[in-house]
């Protein structure tokens, strides 16, 4: 079987590194916002070219403590993809805040920036844009548009580790920026683990208080916080898997590069780059394909492991039945047909190879 993302082999690679980095934890007796996590958050906010990193629990948590940090609140609106992972979504509603959604492009899958200004109005306080699959959105016309409205711009960087736009990381692209170090992303952790990245030195003060209860000092609180720190033992094995980021990145790119120019499958469409080529980094390799539970057993029967990124759209989620009947066809197109096909930076070519073979020879009953 090809699985479709082998991470034991992938961490298996700083097994001695990651090993001595825990063991050093543990012998440092203080595992809570140490020396670790103060460490990683340096090295971090140097790789993204940011002034500040605040390391948080996991993704959602630093979505949602941005917003918070913003104020925003009750009746404000932000603007958001709506063909995107449901957590960019519940960090917005979790304020209390409106969720405004706005179709993506279909051959990209990130928001459209020409359908972002019909929905801007006088409660609006932020554009969340969703760097998806691992592919930077168009920013520029994004820019253009909260400079002209006064929004801010939040980035969900959680599929888009190292990725570049115009010579900028993500991260950097707005005014702060999400960072999720689930086990499976490009950096990923051996569990839950996120963080935030920003220039904005108050929002960062209000940051690092709102992840530890709200406290810059032990004892003495100044806001009603959270509980979300990085834990002292990921934030190592973070900083040594960082060093391989930009390496791990670019063997993504070769697979994703073979798929683009060896897929030559009229029943399948095949995803495009909208900038240059380091703007994506290939979190996944999406393709659309109809009747995809044929297609998937198909891969299944060649020994090829698929996912699904994602099968229903948020506003089909009953967890939001709030909005009815609403209908967004873009994505429910996008939704009904994307599929994942394997693509990791331990991948061999040989079965980059094998998979395209499989794909080509693919014909729907």
């Amino acid at each position: 079987m090809i699985p479709f993302l082998d991470l034991k082999k992938i961490n298996l690679q700083h097994e001695v590194a990651i090993l001595e980095s825990m063991k050093k934890v543990l012998h440092s007796g203080w595992y809570i916002l140490g020396e670790e996590v103060k460490a990683f958050e340096r090295d971090f906010s140097d790789y993204c070219g940011t002034e500040y990193c605040v390391g948080v629990a996991n993704g959602l948590d630093a979505l949602e403590l941005i917003i918070r940090a913003y104020d925003i609140g009750p009746e404000d609106e932000v603007i958001v993809p709506s063909n995107t992972y449901i957590a960019s979504i519940l960090s917005i509603s979790a304020n209390r805040a409106i969720p405004v959604l706005v179709e993506p492009n279909l051959k990209t899958y990130n928001i459209d920036p020409d359908r972002i200004e019909e929905s801007i109005t006088d409660r609006t306080k932020a554009i969340l844009v969703v760097h998806l699959y691992g592919q930077i959105c168009n920013m520029k016309p994004i820019r253009t548009l909260a400079e002209k409205y006064n929004l801010k711009i939040i980035e969900d960087c959680a599929q888009s580790h190292g990725a570049i736009y115009d010579g900028i990381r993500a991260g950097n692209l707005g005014d702060a920026a999400a960072f999720s170090f689930y086990p499976g992303k490009n950096l990923g952790a051996l569990g839950d683990a996120g963080a935030i990245t920003t220039n904005d030195k108050e929002l960062y003060k209000k940051l690092y208080a709102l992840r530890n209860y709200g406290s810059e000092k032990k004892y003495e609180n100044i806001v009603k916080g959270y509980n979300s720190r990085l834990d002292e033992f990921q934030a190592p094995i973070l900083r040594e898997k960082l060093k391989y980021l930009d390496r791990d990145n670019q063997l993504r790119r070769e697979i994703a590069l073979y798929y683009l120019n060896n897929i030559h499958n009229p029943h399948i469409t095949l995803p495009q780059v909208e900038e240059k080529e380091l703007s994506h980094v290939w979190h996944v390799f999406v393709v659309r394909v109809k009747n995809r539970n044929n297609f998937a057993d198909f891969l299944k029967n060649k020994e090829i492991q698929t996912m699904i990124h994602y099968p229903i759209p948020p506003h089909q989620q009953q967890a939001y039945s709030e909005w009815g009947s609403s209908s967004f066809p873009i994505s429910e197109k996008i939704h009904s047909e994307v599929i994942s096909i394997p693509l990791s930076p331990v991948m061999t070519m040989e079965d980059a190879k094998y998979v395209v073979e499989a794909i080509n020879d693919y014909k729907p009953d």
